[in-house]
């Protein structure tokens, strides 16, 4: 062989190996993550498997990892971001940390009262915030919706986590955007001279303690329920059979619900394969295994609900565009705050 045919072949080799890298590396998406890994990796593995892109997942709390996003600036490697609660993303945004999303497809395939303010993000599942009773202590017929929890006759019977937790202050967001500010505060005041303990420990403690008697009215997401119901535990599995939801404001504005939601980031740098995995994770089939794996609702209309979801009925969703929840936050914590709601 003539040197010249070697330096042809050894040219031809590096530029196929240095070609391959390119590919290999292009073929990846860096995923951000507020959801735990157990809730999201089958998904990720079976989208590598359709696609041969690889995922490369990164997870954490959401605040964490927003700064994290921030201080990483374009030196970032996250691709998108995915984080739980419409009050999240829309700090998110505000951090401007996030990208439009212009492919109509991925805006279409929800309701547009789930995609996020100037198409920064969309949602992918969503939990709804009802209200727990007992049904040993409570006729579902003495309840109409979320003023119930406020009123007199439940004094000192209301279970619900502190007003720092972002479900809370998205309720309460809503109910301004429904109700206006004053009527939400006289709401808060009501609702805090209710409890019937400290507004302590998470979702789970509130049902726990409905369950127990220690209240007869417990606020939580659906999807803690739902994760309770189908534990390994028995002691979760019994909680769940000593409560009935009771879906709030069926005949005005329907039941407070919120998202978890993904975005692109600013400076994403596998934009095509962002996009895919976000159609992906769009699909009626990737919506019905989550909701059947966390309890919660399908974002896209046409996909399957679980069993569990279906055997806790139909009802009427509050519709309130999801952008709501963010802008009135502020708003929503001066007034947990006014109310001595801690």
């Amino acid at each position: 062989m003539s040197s010249s045919t070697l330096r042809k072949l050894l040219t031809m080799t590096v530029v196929a190996a240095s070609l391959s890298a390119t590919i290999a590396e292009a073929a990846t998406v860096n995923l951000y993550s507020a959801r735990k890994e157990a809730l999201i990796k089958p998904l990720l593995d079976k989208f590598t498997a359709e696609t041969g892109i690889e995922v490369r997942l990164l997870t954490g709390g959401g605040d964490a990892l927003l700064a994290r996003l921030q201080n990483e600036g374009a030196n970032t490697p996250a691709d998108l971001f995915l984080t739980v609660d419409a009050g999240n993303l829309h700090r998110a945004a505000a951090a401007d940390v996030f990208q439009p999303l212009t492919a109509a497809h991925l805006l279409e395939a929800v309701p547009s009262h789930l995609v996020g303010g100037d198409q920064l993000w969309v949602g992918l599942s969503l939990r709804a915030r009802p209200i727990f009773y007992n049904p040993a202590r409570v006729d579902p017929a003495q309840l109409t919706g979320y003023e119930d929890l406020a009123k007199p006759e439940w004094k000192k019977n209301v279970c619900i986590r502190s007003s720092d937790n972002i479900y809370n202050q998205s309720l309460t967001a809503a109910l301004i955007e429904h109700w206006g500010e004053e009527k939400t505060e006289a709401w808060a005041k009501g609702l805090v001279s209710n409890l019937a303990k400290p507004p302590v420990g998470g979702d789970r403690d509130q049902l726990k303690a409905a369950a127990a008697g220690v209240c007869d009215l417990a606020v939580s997401n659906t999807y803690y329920f739902g994760l309770m119901q189908n534990s390994d535990n028995a002691a979760d599995r019994e909680v769940t059979t000593k409560l009935k939801i009771f879906w709030p404001n069926q005949d005005s504005f329907g039941t407070h619900v919120n998202v978890s939601g993904i975005g692109l980031t600013k400076y994403a740098k596998n934009k095509d394969e962002a996009k895919q995995l976000i159609e992906f994770l769009l699909s009626p089939e990737s919506q019905a295994w989550y909701a059947a794996a966390n309890s919660e609702y399908p974002a896209v209309t046409s996909a399957k609900w679980s069993e569990t979801l279906i055997g806790w009925g139909e009802f009427k969703a509050d519709d309130l565009p999801m952008r709501h929840l963010g802008e009135n936050n502020a708003t929503a914590v001066k007034i947990m705050n006014r109310a001595g709601w801690r």
